[in-house]
């Protein structure tokens, strides 16, 4: 592949815990995020997963530089944005801009349609010079698919697919080059999923843009990404292309996840070995040590305890030249039957 467009190092986000009222003592933290590594390539979309509570929507905002970060880097095209701060990173967030996830909070109900998708051109009036905004307002609307008619009217004149895709025209105001994208469809019905998914795809191709796609879904993720990273307690557990993620699993919870999936088909659906995990999510404010999915994994030994998996590709199958030839942090990973992947 070509150079990393965006490359993120040992990425860190501890919320701290406090005592007290006047004097404020911090007794532990949340390790939201807890040392992630993934590159994102120009063009493609990275798709992450992972159950809530696993510091997917924290990676976002650590990504457009919205929250701190306690410790790491991310690099864009070399350039660490976690150190900049003023003009230096309004420049950059020209070219990294977000999508959140839900289309009813996430646009100002006082502010017409014209001008939420026109206010990057306020703060970037370099891009549309004030004469053309009305006009580029316009041509993102039909870009996205909504009558630019609709300029004049407010968010609630709109249904929530309508209501994301305004919130992706605001995103591609400014000509990005990476859109974030933190669960832009959960909150809409399966139909208007598929609408929202495949305007962006269609996007991506007609502009170049280059997704990170957070989402729940891994039927959705799968479609949209080219590879995934599987999330788990605030680290990548798993990560390749979508082939092999989901045909080739070699971490225990990806596996794990992936038989939770439904399969339409009735006969495979009987033949399928289901997974079912024992016990809670531990707290991220105290995690197991070693491995952290340790406590609710059927492989799990003493090692697993005391000494953490790093994210490479095992040693069993390097040069193997297989899918199951990619990134996993276990330390017994191996392939399992993607219990109905294939089916599905």
């Amino acid at each position: 592949m070509s150079e990393p467009i965006l490359q993120v190092r040992n990425l860190v986000k501890h919320f701290p815990l406090t005592q007290g009222v006047l004097f404020k003592k911090q007794i532990g933290a949340v390790k939201a995020v807890d040392g992630i590594s993934f590159d994102l390539y120009r063009g493609e979309t990275l798709g992450i997963v992972g159950e809530s509570g696993c510091g997917k929507s924290t990676v976002a905002k650590l990504l457009m530089n919205l929250e701190q970060a306690t410790s790491g880097e991310v690099f864009y095209k070399g350039q660490d944005i976690t150190k900049l701060s003023g003009r230096a990173l309004k420049a950059v967030r020209r070219n990294i801009q977000m999508v959140f996830q839900d289309p009813y909070t996430s646009l100002n109900p006082r502010m017409t349609v014209g001008d939420i998708i026109g206010e990057p051109f306020d703060i970037h009036p370099e891009v549309a010079p004030k004469g053309s905004r009305r006009a580029k307002v316009e041509e993102l609307l039909d870009v996205v698919g909504l009558n630019p008619e609709y300029i004049n009217r407010y968010p609630h004149q709109f249904s929530g697919g309508q209501r994301q895709r305004i919130g992706i025209a605001r995103g591609l105001a400014l000509n990005p080059e990476i859109i974030i994208c933190d669960e832009p469809v959960s909150a809409l019905d399966v139909s208007v999923q598929a609408q929202v998914v495949n305007l962006m795809e269609k996007l991506q191709d007609e502009f170049d843009l280059s997704y990170v796609f957070i989402a729940h879904d891994l039927s959705i993720v799968r479609h949209i990404s080219d590879r995934v990273g599987v999330m788990y307690l605030g680290r990548m557990a798993e990560i390749g292309t979508d082939a092999e993620i989901y045909e080739h699993p070699t971490h225990p919870y990806t596996q794990a996840l992936l038989s939770a999936v439904p399969v339409p088909d009735p006969e495979a659906r009987e033949h399928r070995e289901r997974i079912i995990l024992a016990g809670d999510v531990p707290s991220p404010a105290n995690p197991p040590s070693g491995c952290r999915f340790r406590t609710r994994c059927w492989k799990a030994e003493d090692r697993c305890a005391e000494e953490t998996p790093l994210l490479a590709v095992p040693t069993r199958f390097q040069g193997a030249g297989t899918p199951a030839e990619h990134e996993s942090a276990c330390h017994f990973a191996e392939e399992k039957d993607p219990v109905g992947s294939h089916a599905a």
